[in-house]
């Protein structure tokens, strides 16, 4: 019995690794070639997307009357400067950086430069997908969403906007929750 056992030990230790059903599933997944970036005709820093319609009433709220808004944002010059520190700040915080990693960095900074400008009054037109549409799949959860806001509370404060103006924004923006938080 005992040599039975110990010749069974043996021809599974002698049998190829590459036998084994996980490994040869291994050996499947690196043969896989991902599919080229193509890039955009419009915007040529920027990956390619699926066409879609394109409208101001995907940025998620309605403009501020007026350009104060615009003007305690410190204008495009402030927006960009915002939005690039939220996506710095977003990409580098061990909470949600994993959400960024698969993700055209060059299009979102553009995207949110247009959607912060169209709700804050300025003279953008918002050409992003809407809010829905845009995190269907990304399975962003309530600490997420709160970490993003931390984060864009930072930038709005390293910016110099006053922050009856960044709550008054941040309530422009907490209705788009129900779509952008979605486990």
């Amino acid at each position: 019995m005992r040599i039975l056992l110990l010749a069974s030990a043996v021809s599974l230790l002698a049998a190829p690794a590459f036998a084994s059903p996980a490994y040869a599933q291994d050996a499947a997944q690196d043969d896989f070639v991902a599919p080229p970036v193509v890039m955009s005709t419009e915007h040529p820093a920027e990956e390619a997307v699926e066409p879609y319609e394109q409208s101001n009433a995907h940025a998620g709220a309605t403009p501020f009357e007026g350009t104060a808004m615009w003007e305690a944002f410190h204008g495009a010059e402030g927006v960009s400067r915002i939005v690039d520190g939220l996506i710095d700040r977003s990409v580098a915080d061990p909470r949600i950086a994993e959400t960024f990693v698969a993700h055209d960095l060059v299009r979102l900074r553009r995207v949110l430069k247009e959607q912060f400008g169209y709700i804050l009054g300025g003279p953008s037109t918002y050409t992003g997908r809407d809010m829905e549409t845009t995190h269907r799949d990304l399975g962003l959860q309530p600490s997420d969403m709160g970490a993003l806001v931390e984060n864009l509370q930072i930038a709005m404060s390293d910016e110099g906007v006053a922050f009856p103006a960044q709550n008054r924004f941040l309530a422009k923006l907490a209705p788009m929750r129900r779509d952008v938080v979605t486990r």
